[in-house]
């Protein structure tokens, strides 16, 4: 019989009387589980994220998040950290969280009943067919998020659900049904542990593959961080310094006078200040097909 991550399973009766070590080494066991849980799902992942970036593309949609409780806050650092990592702009992300974004009082659990107001949210955010929805729910029962999953697909949106339960509401809904079936927790029904770690593993994987096929990775470098401290400068220096194949001084230089990493790398590629906007428009900016576009037409260092 299938284990629902509400289960109390019999062989962690009694945990807190266990030792310390055993209790650690249970839980570690549990996390372990939950990340090799992600693995059945890779395949309809690396469908969701193909799906994703055709429909974010074109320039304009938003990937937006959906969650209530714990899987709305691991969907929130999701989210959050697109724009450092990979400069996603802040207009094209959206966040809707049940009870709302201000966390100050903790965590609302009631509002993640309410099916009405996770559907009129998306309402009022005008969610379309440009934008990509993903919904976050380890039970897939939280009425707020498949709500607002099944009203983002009836107004066109591409719409995701990642869940540990098969056969839920949210996977039922959602045009992608992401499933981790962690099982039972060893705490009964405590899903920011297994549940919640095969969340934050598959958000991963899905934002960082997504931000690839859209253009803000080239090789293996993170081209879109912006240069925004003292560490932040240093990595752009040596990314600029690797792509270009110029040594620190001069990515340093171009780095200074272009401002980031794909207009300083398609200058020291000879291309002419004047010419790098709209080549990166051209090339719906994506460095490597600039730099083609570049080679194509002459442009080369010195030149």
């Amino acid at each position: 019989m299938r284990q629902t991550t509400e289960d109390a399973v019999e062989r962690f009766r009694g945990l807190d009387r266990w030792n310390t070590s055993d209790v650690i080494t249970a839980l570690w066991n549990g996390q372990m589980q939950a990340v090799a849980s992600c693995l059945p799902a890779l395949s309809d992942l690396a469908a969701a994220v193909d799906a994703a970036a055709a429909r974010l593309a074109a320039g304009h949609g938003r990937l937006i998040h959906v969650g209530a409780g714990s899987s709305g806050l691991i969907a929130l650092l999701d989210s959050a950290e697109l724009f450092g990592t990979f400069a996603w702009p802040e207009q094209r992300r959206l966040v809707v969280l049940a009870g709302g974004l201000d966390l100050s009082a903790g965590l609302r659990s009631d509002t993640e009943d309410d099916e009405g107001m996770g559907r009129q949210r998306i309402i009022d955010h005008r969610v379309g067919a440009e934008d990509v929805v993903i919904g976050v729910s380890a039970s897939g029962s939280s009425a707020f998020t498949s709500g607002a999953i099944d009203q983002a697909a009836r107004q066109g949106a591409l719409t995701i659900g990642l869940t540990s339960m098969p056969q839920s509401a949210l996977a039922r809904v959602a045009l992608h049904a992401l499933v981790t079936e962690t099982g039972a927790e060893v705490v009964a029904g405590s899903t920011r542990l297994g549940a919640g770690t095969a969340q934050k593993v598959i958000l991963n994987l899905f934002s960082t593959a997504l931000m690839t096929r859209l253009g803000c990775v080239y090789d293996n470098l993170m081209i879109n961080v912006r240069p925004d401290n003292a560490k932040l400068v240093q990595r752009c220096i040596a990314i600029v310094g690797q792509v270009a194949g110029v040594d620190q001084a001069d990515a340093a230089k171009a780095l200074q006078h272009h401002g980031d990493i794909k207009r300083a790398v398609l200058a020291l590629a000879g291309v002419p200040e004047c010419e790098l906007s709209p080549l990166l428009a051209e090339a719906a900016d994506n460095l490597r097909t600039a730099l083609t576009l570049a080679a194509s037409r002459g442009w080369s260092p010195g030149r």
